[in-house]
Formats: structure tokens, C-alpha cells, sequence
């Protein structure tokens, strides 16, 4: 079943076009992996699904599961099964990394979630990311290294449950043993009726994963598909073969 179409989409930032004619369709139960050289607009194209205002869409259309998304706020992109780890994740001080999955998993149910019962299925998952329980009350990401940010990331979608997982780049600037709890998380929460969009540089993050297609994207324009081989293929070769 199709999760995720996009058809012919065509975006500008600040009078600048950056995807130019991109197609992309994401089934149900799929790993995908979008690779490409710096400036190709894979993060751009992260930023438009959830309609970042920053990115302005020119021409074609987002579907998610059947409907259009194009003209929807990020907050209802997100209520209808959208989640986006961030290169980068804010600082937000003031709230605690409980309160925070909370009211987010209160938002995207629309109801009430049971604080003990939560608790303990928050606490399961920090375990086995390896992340310290201590850090449930702590400020969202205050203080917290690169490494741990990251860590928060694969802990809010295990948390939150999305139907699509978009991941820009959470391997960045990572050390061996924090990727390999990354891919652990992305396991941990693949399955038949879900999928992940991985946008990365390295394959160090797909390792132990069933990577159903790797798209190659190169000046806003997927232009080539193919299975996990791919990506090998990248790290091996680079990007001029597809430019």
C-alpha cells in the first residue's frame, strides 16, 4: 500500500530551485535511503514533505496515504503519522524530556496517555538505546552531547510511534558505537506497517538493515535506483558516475 507519492515536485528557498522534478514513492513495510552530494537538496526535500514555511513548493504534489498534503501545517503533517529527526536537534530548555513525549504522543493520539504506563514503555526504550534513564527529566537536549541528542531522536520515534520515519542525516557526526545504536533504534521500530526514509552520506548507519531501495539524488532529481548494492557502490565510487 502506498504510504508516501510524490510526483513531479518542483521548490525554491530565497528564489533558488532546488528539486527539479523530483519522484519518490514509498510503500508500506519499506527502508529507503536517499544519498546524494552536498547541495543535491536532500535535506530540502525532508524539509518540504513536512512544509517547512522556509521551503516553497512550486509545482507537483505530496500524497500520504492517498491525501495531499502540499497546503497542510507541519504540526498536521505530523498528527497524521509524519515524523523528521534533525541533523541538529534544538535546545529547548524548560521541558523535560518526559513532559516533551508526552504532550507530543497526547497530541498525535488525541488522547490521554496513562503517565505510568508510559513511563515504563519510555524507560523500556532508553534501555535499550543505551540511554541513560536520568535523562527523562532533564531540559530536551540541554546539555546533551551530539551523541545523546541523536540517542533522543530514535527515542522520540519509538515513542510516538509515527507511520513514516524521516531521517535527515541523524548519523552526522557520530562515533561507531552511537550509529550502531541508531540502526538499532531504526530495527527496533521498522515493520509491515511502517517505512523509513533515511537521507545519509555513509552506509555505516545501514549496516544489519533491510534496505529495500537506495536513491541516488543529484541536483534535485532522484536518478537512480536501486537495492542496498547501491549504497556500497557510493562509498566505493562516489557520485561522478551519476552526474
Amino acid at each position: 500500500m502506498k504510504l508516501l507519492e510524490i510526483k513531479d515536485l518542483y521548490t525554491k528557498v530565497n528564489d533558488k530551485e532546488i528539486l527539479k522534478g523530483l519522484n519518490l514513492t514509498i510503500n508500506k513495510g519499506e527502508v529507503h535511503v536517499i544519498m546524494g552530494p552536498n547541495g543535491a537538496g536532500k535535506s530540502t526535500l525532508a524539509n518540504v514533505i513536512l512544509n517547512n514555511p522556509e521551503y516553497e513548493i512550486i509545482s507537483g504534489d505530496i500524497f500520504f496515504e492517498g491525501e495531499k498534503i502540499n497546503n497542510l501545517k507541519t504540526d498536521e503533517i505530523a498528527r497524521r503519522g509524519i515524523f523528521m529527526s534533525f541533523q541538529t536537534p534544538e535546545e529547548i530548555p524548560g521541558i523535560s524530556v518526559m513532559n516533551f513525549l508526552r504532550t507530543a504522543k497526547n497530541k498525535m493520539t488525541g488522547e490521554v496517555v496513562n503517565y505510568f504506563e508510559f513511563k515504563d514503555e519510555v524507560s523500556n526504550n532508553m534501555k535499550e538505546l543505551n540511554f541513560k534513564e536520568t535523562y527523562i527529566n532533564r531540559n530536551l537536549n540541554v546539555g546533551f552531547s551530539g551523541g545523546e541528542k541523536k540517542k533522543n531522536e530514535i527515542l522520540q520515534m519509538l515513542t510516538l510511534k509515527p507511520k513514516l520515519a524521516i531521517l535527515d542525516e541523524t548519523d552526522s557526526g557520530l562515533d561507531v558505537d552511537a550509529i550502531k545504536t541508531v540502526s538499532k533504534g531504526i530495527k527496533m521500530f521498522a515493520n509491515n506497517d511502517n517505512a523509513v526514509l533515511i537521507i545519509t552520506h555513509g552506509t555505516k548507519i545501514l549496516k544489519g538493515l533491510n534496505v529495500d531501495y537506495v536513491h541516488v539524488l543529484v541536483d534535485g532529481k532522484i536518478v537512480h535506483t536501486s537495492d542496498a548494492s547501491l549504497a556500497r557502490k557510493i562509498e566505493e565510487e562516489g557520485y561522478e558516475s551519476f552526474k
